[in-house]
C-alpha cells in the first residue's frame, strides 16, 4: 500500500516516527512537490511552535548534517529506508554521527522562519535519498505518521 504523500507504508510503521514537536503542532503551511526538482513547490510542511522549543526526532536515525545552510541552521538525520529528515530552522544540540532515537531533542526553534504566521515555524522536510531513476525525492513527512483524512462511510455500508 502507497499512501498518498508517496511513502510506502512499510517506510514508518505506526510508532517508528511522531511529531518534531509537542504539543502537536498546527501545520501552516502543507507539502507541495514541484512538478520537477528546479520548480517552485514547498518541499516540506511548516509547523507552528514558539522560539525556544524542544525539536525532537521524528524517528531512530544518525545525524548526518547539523549547521548552517544559506544562513539558516538545520539538522538533518538518516533513517533505515533511505529516507532523511531535515529540520529548520534549528539550533542544533546534536553533531554529525551521533544516533538519535525518536523524540530524542535535537535542538531548539529559532524564530524568523519566512511566511511563518505563528511565533516560530519549523520547516520539516522528508527526501528518499534513491528515488525514481536512482535520484532523490522529496516526500511529504506527515505520510511518517500515517496522518490521513478521515472517510465516513454511510449507515450500513460493508
Amino acid at each position: 500500500m502507497t499512501l498518498s504523500s508517496e511513502v510506502p507504508a512499510m517506510a514508518g510503521p505506526s510508532g517508528e516516527f511522531g511529531w518534531p514537536l509537542r504539543p502537536r503542532p498546527t501545520i501552516e503551511r502543507r507539502f507541495d512537490k514541484p512538478a520537477r526538482d528546479w520548480l517552485p513547490g514547498h518541499r516540506g510542511v511548516d509547523l507552528g511552535g514558539a522560539p525556544g522549543q524542544d525539536v525532537l526526532a521524528a524517528g531512530a536515525g544518525i545525524v548526518v548534517f547539523a549547521g548552517e545552510v544559506a544562513g539558516k541552521p538545520v539538522v538533518s538525520i538518516d533513517h533505515p529506508g533511505g529516507l532523511r529528515t531535515t529540520y529548520e530552522p534549528v539550533r542544533a544540540e546534536v553533531s554529525v554521527g551521533l544516533r538519535v532515537g525518536r523524540g530524542m531533542r535535537i535542538g531548539t526553534l529559532e524564530a524568523g522562519h519566512q511566511g511563518c504566521a505563528s511565533a516560530a515555524c519549523l520547516h520539516w522536510g522528508l527526501r528518499r535519498e534513491a528515488g525514481v531513476r536512482g535520484r532523490g525525492e522529496y516526500l511529504d513527512p506527515l505520510g511518517l505518521l500515517h496522518v490521513v483524512p478521515l472517510r465516513l462511510k454511510p449507515i450500513g455500508a460493508p
